[in-house]
């Protein structure tokens, strides 16, 4: 298994967030991934680019995803518009996280809403009327970048969708299986993580959601960007490097440790 090349940076989404927040009723729960792949109608792997038509409504963009390969489902004979945006600084999945999503799903949103142009990403997508809508709910990975073939999210998805192919009483015998043989190639981190995320699919589903999810600081018209969030975390590191350097200041001179 070839490992990916890790990322060199990936840039902070600098758009608005939506002007309202989403809400869960008490006791949601997070699908699993495989949750997530046994409620998609389709699994589409696409590229996705700037709708070429105006906006439905003030404020509404669109993107246009272009159809690569479908993981489950009928293939799109051609491409199809989505809610949402394209921005040249829009933040990339992490290659190498399979659990949580896409950290915009926790801005605001619920979901993601922004990509990358041209960027290869995998939707999880429901058909509702006569359109698509994400699948999942909120705060799931139904849309994450995926920019090689030997993705690790690539990997799990098509496996799961075996799993989900298989009469029910198969599936963990199959699941525990792929577990073991992903486990036992101890020296391939990508491969634990794979292991990894087997095992959380395997554990059953998701504790409920408790409580309310803390408020976004607000600006005067109630909004906060990615980027302001980016700079006060930029803040907190370096105040943390601060604290950090005159610990190991009083250390040395409490001889603690070698001047």
């Amino acid at each position: 298994m070839r490992m990916l090349l890790p990322l060199a940076a990936l840039a902070l989404l600098a758009a608005p967030l939506p002007a309202a927040a989403c809400s869960v009723a008490a006791g949601y729960r997070v699908p699993t991934n495989l949750e997530l792949v046994e409620a998609a109608d389709l699994i589409l792997l696409a590229t996705v680019s700037p709708a070429d038509f105006a906006p439905e409504g003030a404020g509404d963009g669109q993107f246009e995803i272009q159809p690569l390969a479908a993981l489950k489902g009928t293939m799109p004979a051609e491409p199809f518009a989505m809610a949402g945006m394209i921005d040249a600084d829009a933040l990339l999945s992490n290659p190498y996280e399979l659990k949580d999503a896409h950290p915009q799903s926790l801005a605001g949103a619920c979901n993601r809403y922004a990509f990358s142009r041209g960027s290869r990403v995998l939707f999880f997508l429901r058909w509702e009327g006569d359109h698509w809508r994400p699948a999942g709910g909120p705060f799931s990975r139904w849309a994450e970048d995926v920019l090689t073939d030997e993705a690790p999210w690539l990997q799990v998805v098509r496996l799961y969708a075996e799993a989900a192919g298989l009469p029910p009483g198969e599936r963990t015998a199959y699941l525990s299986a792929r577990r073991g043989e992903y486990g036992a190639e101890e020296s391939d981190p990508v491969a634990q993580l794979i292991a990894a995320d087997i095992a959380r699919q395997l554990a059953g589903p998701n504790a409920p959601i408790k409580g309310e999810l803390p408020p976004l600081p607000e600006e005067a018209d109630g909004h906060r960007s990615m980027e302001e969030a980016a700079e006060g975390a930029d803040h907190a590191a370096e105040s943390a490097e601060r604290a950090a350097a005159a610990a190991e200041a009083a250390a040395r001179e409490a001889g603690a440790l070698p001047r």
